[in-house]
């Protein structure tokens, strides 16, 4: 496989290359995309094969679950069974941006994607790229980060390159992430 490197200076200038990405993330297929923590590695998050791909490429366990990415509400309703007081009081607060939440999942998300849990990771990242690839895709995408499981989280398009050409359809470079880590994590599955 022949890894595609897009380079996004402006989202104008590149809404075919963006509109590539969100098909390909459709389809099944693999593309990486900057969000503000780390670049991640996306596939369909509705896909039971796109997860599989996800696992394979960056050599992670199964039961490792993996984050849906969403760009607006209406995604993460359709993803969960409710969305609790207290959950959607945090996400409203700290959304977009480097949170995510866990909560019960709804039947529609795969149990490959969740580790076999029966509950499902989701966040909504600031990053335009990332938001705007998302709603082109009209999906929730399932993105762990974008390096190969064991190596350094990635924060340029490059470190994606090293580890991940080759595996993935894309990458889309839009320039070094402002964070470095990823997101912090709060379950509010439960009481």
């Amino acid at each position: 496989m022949e890894t595609r490197l897009v380079k996004i200076n402006n989202m104008e200038d590149c809404k075919k290359d963006m509109e590539e990405a969100g098909e390909l993330i459709k389809a099944g297929e693999l593309v990486a995309f900057p969000t503000e923590t780390v670049y991640g590695l996306g596939g369909n998050g509705l896909l039971p094969d796109a997860a599989k791909k996800i696992y394979a490429a960056k050599g992670r366990p199964s039961d490792n679950p993996l984050i849906l990415h969403v760009c607006d509400m209406q995604m993460v309703e359709s993803l969960v069974k409710e969305i609790p007081d207290n959950a959607r009081r945090a996400m409203e607060h700290f959304w977009p941006g480097p949170m995510t939440v866990i909560l019960q999942k709804a039947d529609q998300v795969p149990d490959c994607v969740t580790g076999g849990l029966d509950t499902v990771a989701i966040r909504m990242p600031s990053d335009p790229i990332a938001n705007r690839m998302i709603a082109l895709a009209g999906i929730p995408i399932a993105a762990p980060s974008a390096n190969t499981s064991g190596r350094p989280s990635p924060t340029t398009a490059d470190h994606v390159w090293q580890d991940l050409n080759g595996k993935i359809e894309m990458i889309i470079d839009g320039g070094p992430v402002g964070i470095g880590v990823e997101s912090t994590i709060v379950d509010v599955s439960g009481d």
